[in-house]
């Protein structure tokens, strides 16, 4: 399983195939391969598509050459940073670092210490040749005076390669080539090392990798269809297959069509797809014949945005509305004894999915059962199963995108952002003046928008630098926080116990009956339609809830006490912003909630499990909706 920190980790390399090796040796050519490193946690990735042409014309305009990565397998290894930051691998060796500059919204190029001994020899441009006298190199700004030649011309923060004498440096420019000569910090030296590193003559392909890998491929499928198999075998549930459009969904397809003989598959169409996904499932399920239920969430996003925001990184509340509501609705209306469903969820993908199981519940579809057979595969892993088993894949892949998903998610990289303005311009465009028009109302910048912060409710220290850096004033939280103003806090009470005040600003779209209805999953309630008052006891508290948003909550301890008044927060913010999505409903296993306008709750067969508080997408951003 991937460990998420730093450090490196080791893969093998066959120079006589040109090609990574993924099993034990090489299958054509039965070499053990060369050892060389990556950054953890080494979740590689075939370069491929318009990637490879990213890559094409970045090395052209600093080095003035390319032709050494055509015919060439070359992979990426997503590492940390702003937005897209990935290290180059060719020939075994990690030659540079493609990253997606937030400042400058565009690519840049990182040389490292290979790639310019690589480069070293075939460089047209971006050369710098200093005398034997420079001193100790690596580290040090060198200044002007030092220079002998330069070829070509460049930028200031480009990438170069620094010659003294024997010596390879990779290295950046700290001015123009045009300053450079009477600059006293004119190019800074990274990392220094002796000699070139030649080309190797051989060509390789994606077939060729494939081949080199065929035992490994055979060997993850077998081990994953004896896995679903075991425990399809052992339960009576249907089988489905969440299809996404995606690779990983994809694999799992290739896996379930040899592990049961019978499946379903499911795609979540969230209202937010790209059109080529929507069309690629529905061919793929036509052309291979196969049973395909839609889940349709129609507007849902749209019907909600203005209520909870725009979707953020640590706030994907469009996860639940779009996506779980639909498909919680689908499965009950088709699997009403539940289901057992193979979905594509990988360890590698993020440090929350690291820890993935083979079997997992899913905490808001209750009747649902989740298999991750591919849990331990990496993205080579995928890709290279996906071609030997010649299965056909989304054709957003080829246009350089290494996620799939709706087209607006706040997790997409900005770099892909950017690439949906130029392949989709009008889907682009009409999400970009909705951010902008909810940032003006805020008082915010179009800078705000444009630099991505809206993709974030708690901004993290990356993106406070960039702030700073950019001179943008970010608020302290974003501005479609709801404020919780606390009166006392918690604290003792004159007659015994504790108590806690505040007023919560929430929102006013609903009766207050609404909110009563859903204090009745906290506490018995009584409550005045007249003075907009609920006052709701559990065994040792109490809560009186007004409707202007005041809460007073007691209880026989500061815990009891904090307790009562979080859990008539959530209740009043679930009445006020509920989306009707229905997961509350089927999450009921007491039958206690229906839906009319808004929560109404059966407060005698209610028994405060909590689940439905759970379940609920305004509770569970509780922490993200209240300052």
């Amino acid at each position: 399983m991937p460990h998420f920190e730093h450090g490196k980790v080791g893969f093998r390399w066959c120079d006589s195939c040109g090609t990574l090796i993924l099993g034990q040796r090489c299958e054509v050519c039965s070499s053990a391969g060369r050892r060389f490193e990556v950054s953890k946690p080494g979740d590689l990735r075939p370069c491929m598509g318009e990637s490879t042409k990213v890559l094409i014309e970045l090395f052209e305009k600093h080095f003035g050459t390319s032709d050494f990565l055509r015919n060439r397998t070359v992979f990426l290894n997503k590492v940390a940073g702003e937005d897209r930051t990935d290290e180059i691998v060719f020939q075994g060796l990690v030659i540079g670092v493609l990253r997606y500059d937030l400042r400058a919204c565009g690519f840049q190029l990182d040389l490292r210490l290979e790639g310019a001994r690589l480069l070293h020899p075939l460089a047209k441009k971006g050369v710098v040749i200093v005398g034997h006298d420079a001193g100790h190199l690596k580290g040090k700004s060198l200044p002007g005076r030092a220079i002998k030649e330069i070829k070509g011309e460049f930028e200031a923060g480009d990438p170069l390669i620094v010659v003294a004498g024997s010596l390879v440096c990779s290295a950046v420019a700290k001015v123009s080539s045009e300053e450079a000569l009477a600059a006293d910090k004119a190019v800074g030296v990274r990392d220094v090392g002796k000699g070139a590193i030649e080309v190797s003559k051989r060509r390789s392909s994606w077939t060729g990798f494939v081949n080199v890998n065929e035992k490994h491929f055979r060997a993850l499928e077998a081990k994953a269809v004896s896995d679903i198999r075991s425990y399809v075998g052992n339960n009576k549930l249907p089988v489905t297959l969440s299809f996404s459009g995606g690779k990983d969904s994809l694999a799992c397809y290739g896996l379930a069509s040899r592990a049961v003989d019978r499946f379903t598959l499911i795609f979540v169409n969230t209202g937010l797809e790209f059109p080529e996904t929507v069309r690629y499932v529905q061919d793929f399920a036509r052309k291979n014949r196969e049973r395909l239920l839609v889940a349709d969430a129609g507007d849902a996003f749209w019907e909600q945005v203005d209520s909870f925001g725009p979707p953020a990184k640590d706030f994907r509340w469009c996860c639940k509305v779009c996506k779980l509501a639909p498909l919680t609705d689908l499965i009950e209306r088709n699997f009403p004894q539940g289901t057992l469903t193979l979905e594509g969820n990988r360890a590698y993908e993020s440090f929350a999915r690291s820890t993935i199981s083979f079997v997992e519940r899913n905490p808001f579809v209750p009747n649902q059962v989740i298999l991750n057979p591919i849990r331990e595969w990496r993205a080579v892993d995928v890709w290279g199963y996906i071609w030997w088993r010649n299965m056909d894949y989304n054709p957003l892949y080829e246009m350089d995108y290494e996620r799939i998903g709706c087209y607006l998610c706040p997790s997409c990289l900005e770099s892909e952002w950017r690439n949906t303005s130029r392949i989709h311009p009008d889907l682009h465009g009409d999400w970009d003046a909705h951010l902008k028009g909810w940032s003006a109302k805020s008082g915010g910048s179009e800078e705000y928008v444009k630099y991505g912060f809206w993709r974030w409710k708690v901004y993290p220290k990356k993106m406070r630098q960039l702030a700073g850096e950019i001179d943008l004033k970010l608020p302290e939280v974003r501005s479609d926080r709801l404020d919780l103003r606390w009166v006392k806090g918690v604290s003792p009470c004159l007659t015994g116990g504790y108590s806690a005040e505040g007023v919560l600003s929430v929102p006013r779209k609903r009766d207050f009956a609404r909110v009563a209805e859903a204090l009745k999953t906290v506490g018995q309630v009584k409550y005045s339609k007249e003075f907009e008052i609920a006052l709701v006891k559990t065994k040792d508290s109490t809560l009186k809830v007004f409707g202007g948003g005041q809460m007073v909550a007691t209880g026989p301890s500061p815990e009891k006490a904090h307790a009562i008044f979080e859990a008539g927060a959530k209740a009043l913010l679930r009445a006020q912003l509920c989306t009707e999505c229905g997961i509350c409903v089927r999450n009921c296993k007491a039958k206690a909630i229906t839906l009319d306008r808004g929560l109404v709750v059966n407060e005698e067969r209610c028994n405060r499990c909590g689940r439905c508080t759970t379940a609920c997408v305004v509770a569970h951003y509780y922490d993200k909706l209240v300052t």
